[in-house]
């Protein structure tokens, strides 16, 4: 039972906001896909297939994540009690771990077309490799958002089996997305960072955090505004995304605080309900 609980909390199983912020894109994309007119059954079933990918694939991430900074997380003081980096879980162990999270997430994957199953596997070497982003380059969380938010293509070559330019224009606005609110997250180990030597765009733009979230959420903004007009979507998707830009806007930026690490993660946090707001303005426009 001891074993159990430190899976979960090595996985973060615990912690939804990781897989789901993996999830929504994918849901995006298939959505953006999908002709509704036809049985729904597929839609379901596909659905069903990337969340469970997106738990599974998270957690192996998670994993990989606390081997590589195993040295790092033990010196912060939010994640110096993980599993690994207390050495209540053995690398050797944590690796058996994530290799068999990436086998069941491929039993998951096999079920797409073959176009789509390229195109996952030649992400994994980006999956795996975001951790070590922080140690060369400020911008690890661009590379983090070109990670994160690739479901969404793979969302619609599953259902259209090749990519077209409307997943490519929401796949951009993701990534500022997610640039977005992982710069938030980053808040809250700013300290701990800059004492180590890791690099991040929290570091970066510290002293105009705020502008740099404004920049990011107004690319997304504008992406995902042009993505609903080259998929000429009715009238009600603009207005109803006022909802989502007054999410970002009026409460992430506006209530953001930078010095308060509870802030930044109940921020973070909230990009779950953009993530659901986006997806039912989606699947409401694409049902009208």
């Amino acid at each position: 039972m001891n074993q159990l609980k430190l899976f979960i909390e090595l996985t973060r199983l615990k912690k939804p906001i990781g897989f789901m912020l993996l999830f929504w894109p994918c849901a995006w994309g298939l959505t953006l896909a999908y002709d509704f007119s036809s049985n729904l059954n597929n839609y379901f079933f596909y659905l069903i297939l990337f969340f469970l990918g997106s738990v599974l694939m998270r957690s192996a991430g998670c994993i990989v994540n606390d081997i590589l900074d195993k040295e790092f997380d033990s010196r912060v003081l939010r994640t110096k009690n993980r599993p690994i980096a207390s050495d209540m879980i053995s690398i050797k162990l944590g690796m058996m771990y994530a290799v068999t999270l990436c086998i069941l997430a491929f039993l998951v994957l096999i079920n797409f077309n073959l176009f789509t199953i390229i195109l996952a596997l030649g992400s994994m070497p980006l999956a795996f490799s975001y951790p070590l982003m922080k140690r060369l380059t400020y911008w690890p969380q661009l590379f983090l958002g070109i990670t994160f938010n690739y479901g969404l293509i793979l969302g619609w070559t599953a259902i259209k089996g090749e990519i077209d330019f409307v997943p490519i224009i929401f796949y951009l606005g993701a990534i500022f997305w997610t640039l977005g609110y992982d710069t938030i997250y980053g808040y809250q180990d700013i300290k701990d960072d800059e004492i180590i030597g890791l690099k991040s765009t929290s570091i970066k733009f510290k002293n105009n955090a705020k502008k740099f979230l404004f920049v990011c959420y107004a690319f997304l903004s504008i992406l995902f505004l042009f993505g609903g007009y080259y998929m000429n979507f009715e009238n009600i998707y603009f207005i109803m995304f006022l909802i989502p830009l007054s999410h970002l806007f009026f409460y992430q930026i506006r209530k953001f605080s930078q010095n308060s690490p509870l802030n930044c993660l109940k921020i973070f946090k909230s990009n779950n309900v953009f993530g659901l707001i986006i997806f039912l303005n989606i699947l409401i426009v694409k049902n009208i």
